[in-house]
């Protein structure tokens, strides 16, 4: 499956989208109770309308360039809660209900693959 050129996704949303070079906006994605962060995909407007209306989330993938459904094949599917859109238009919030691990790597995070040394800053 190659890349939409024409999108249906709604003007007045498509218009507040800031997408990078490469035509894209980051998905931050969530479970939604629990607001674990899950992993990060990338979306055109095809993939934001396909993950609005269907109900599941929708990503391009850059590496097999091509749409993918999560769970589509692993049975792993994202069920759609929530969309929203960050302050800046370039970054969207998917807030989801997982259904097995999220990672490709078989785990239930892409962010446990090891916790980075850093200073912990403290409030004053």
């Amino acid at each position: 499956m190659t890349r939409s050129t024409a999108a249906d996704l709604d003007p007045a949303i498509a218009q507040r989208l800031k997408r990078g070079h490469d035509g894209l906006v980051t998905a931050v994605v969530q479970q939604h109770d629990t607001r674990e962060v899950l992993m990060v995909g990338w979306m055109d407007d095809e993939a934001v309308h396909r993950t609005l209306t269907t109900g599941r989330a929708t990503y391009w993938s850059r590496s097999r360039q091509a749409y993918w459904v999560k769970g589509e094949t692993s049975g792993h599917r994202q069920w759609v809660k929530e969309v929203r859109l960050d302050c800046d238009g370039d970054t969207l919030l998917v807030l989801v209900d997982q259904e097995g691990p999220a990672c490709h790597t078989g785990t239930r995070t892409c962010f446990d693959a090891g916790l980075l040394d850093a200073a912990v800053g403290e409030r004053r």
